[in-house]
C-alpha cells in the first residue's frame, strides 16, 4: 500500500489521488495540515530524498523564508522547518515499497503503479 502525504486541497494531490482511485490502487493519504509533521518523519524523507528533490522552491512559503532559512544545509534544521511549515516540500510525497518520491507524473506513476 502507498502512503501519499499531501494537502487535500492541493491540485496536484487531487490529480493524484483521483489517478490513484480510479486505477484502483490502494493508498493511505495523509493530509499534513489536518495530521501535522513530526521531524523525524521529514528527516526519514531527507536520508532518502536530497532536499532539491524535497523542497518546493517556486511555493509561495519558500519565497517567504528568510535568507538564512533558505540556506539550510543542517538536515535536522531542514526538517524542522518542513514539520512548521509543510506546505514547503513538493507534493505529493509518495512512500511506497522503493522509497519516498514527489510529485505526480502521469506516466511515471503508469510505470510504477500499474
Amino acid at each position: 500500500m502507498l502512503t501519499i502525504y499531501g494537502i487535500k486541497n492541493c491540485d496536484t494531490v487531487k490529480k493524484s489521488l483521483k489517478w490513484l482511485d480510479k486505477h484502483s490502487v490502494d493508498y493511505q493519504f495523509i493530509d499534513v495540515r489536518e495530521q501535522p509533521l513530526e521531524k523525524e518523519t521529514v528527516l526519514d524523507w531527507l536520508n532518502e530524498l536530497p532536499a532539491d528533490q524535497l523542497i518546493n522552491k517556486r511555493s509561495t512559503s519558500w519565497r517567504n523564508l528568510s535568507d538564512n532559512q533558505k540556506t539550510l544545509k543542517d538536515n535536522d534544521a531542514l526538517a524542522e522547518l518542513v514539520a512548521e511549515q509543510p506546505t514547503l516540500f513538493k507534493r505529493p510525497l509518495v512512500k511506497d515499497n522503493e522509497g519516498y518520491h514527489c510529485g505526480f507524473k502521469e506516466a511515471e506513476w503508469s510505470d510504477r503503479y500499474l
